[in-house]
């Protein structure tokens, strides 16, 4: 029996002040009308790295040398694609907030939906499963790596950072022990030299990190119930 080889995309980013995930409605069978993951077939002459890279340049305009684009998973299941047996390479994608994204291949619609949305729909194929690895993956790697800055703008306060880290973990952080806890990471965070004044606020200096880097610390995520970083 052949075999196809895919990869299937999670593009998170934070929209509006919530973890959202980049959904596709299929234009065609299987599963037409469902919302599911942007994905594709490997093409002849391609990486299955290329073809997760290629799916997300599509969809969203993001430059993928510009992101946090990493494999998560193998997905090998007999039966998961009707069309036949699909083995699927799944990644995720770590963006900031993207432009209104555009349908590719055989999508009729692209549209970011908040991620509690997204885990009220039955998505095709088994991407419920790939979603849930998705998140679980980005809330670890906030954790031991700069991933955080993935879903900032190129310059961001520590406030912005904040308020990452309290999006995707789901949880309130104290913003006096967040800012002392982050600035002793050794090589977390770089002074840009610059301030920006953010919602009629006070002046706050603006940082840069590379998101790909692991921490010399950790910064872990607070316990069921201890609501703020270092308590």
């Amino acid at each position: 029996m052949p075999v196809a080889l895919a990869a299937d995309v999670v593009i998170l980013t934070i929209r509006d002040g919530r973890f959202a995930v980049l959904l596709v409605t299929r234009g065609n069978p299987p599963y037409e009308g469902r919302h599911a993951l942007p994905g594709g077939f490997l093409e002849p002459g391609e990486t299955i790295d290329a073809t997760a890279a290629r799916e997300l340049d599509e969809e969203t305009g993001i430059n993928p040398a510009l992101a946090r684009l990493e494999q998560i998973g193998v997905y090998s299941e007999p039966g998961r694609d009707p069309r036949g047996r699909v083995v699927s390479v799944a990644y995720a994608a770590m963006v900031p907030d993207a432009a209104q994204p555009s349908a590719g291949g055989d999508a009729a619609e692209a549209h970011w939906v908040a991620l509690d949305e997204a885990r009220g729909t039955a998505l095709a194929f088994d991407h419920d499963r790939i979603l849930e690895h998705a998140v679980e993956h980005a809330r670890r790697q906030i954790e031991h790596t700069a991933a955080a800055a993935a879903f900032c703008n190129a310059e961001f306060t520590v406030t912005e950072l904040r308020q990452v880290y309290e999006t995707v973990w789901r949880t309130r952080l104290d913003p006096g022990n967040f800012h002392r806890k982050i600035m002793k990471i050794p090589g977390f965070l770089e002074a840009t030299g610059r301030t920006a004044v953010r919602e009629a606020g006070r002046p706050a200096t603006l940082y840069r990190a590379d998101p790909k880097r692991p921490l010399a610390l950790p910064f872990p995520r607070p316990r069921a119930g201890q609501g703020a970083a270092g308590r």
